[in-house]
């Protein structure tokens, strides 16, 4: 289980961007943008399990990426990935933060979301 405190820790030391938080309703939601253009490269959200399909109601942070989509089908047989919440399910995925083990598992899917996103 990785902490979305890692996570933003690690686009912090990378790519040199903090979070924002855009939403006054959704006020745990954080966008993770490029300095540069302002579009996301990711979104940090609290939900609960259900809405990946997962058959408990426990609240769980998750982290959205876009990826490309030859590799949509095989990155959701991985452990943790899912079809997107709330985003275009042929460009991102959802990652469940609590069956990602270490930031390594996932750093490079982080940088292909930023780089398909400059």
């Amino acid at each position: 289980m990785i902490s979305r405190e890692e996570v933003f820790e690690f686009i912090k030391e990378n790519y040199n961007v903090k979070p924002d938080y855009p939403w006054k309703i959704y006020s745990n939601y954080a966008a993770l943008r490029h300095n540069d253009n302002k579009k996301w490269f990711g979104l940090v959200m609290n939900i609960t399990e259900d809405k990946l399909g997962l058959a408990e109601d426990e609240e769980i942070d998750i982290l959205n990426l876009k990826v490309r989509k030859e590799f949509i089908g095989p990155l959701r047989k991985r452990g943790g990935i899912y079809p997107a919440y709330h985003m275009d399910k042929s460009n991102w995925v959802s990652i469940n933060l609590n069956e990602v083990n270490s930031i390594n598992h996932i750093k490079d899917l982080i940088a292909e979301s930023y780089e398909l996103t400059t």
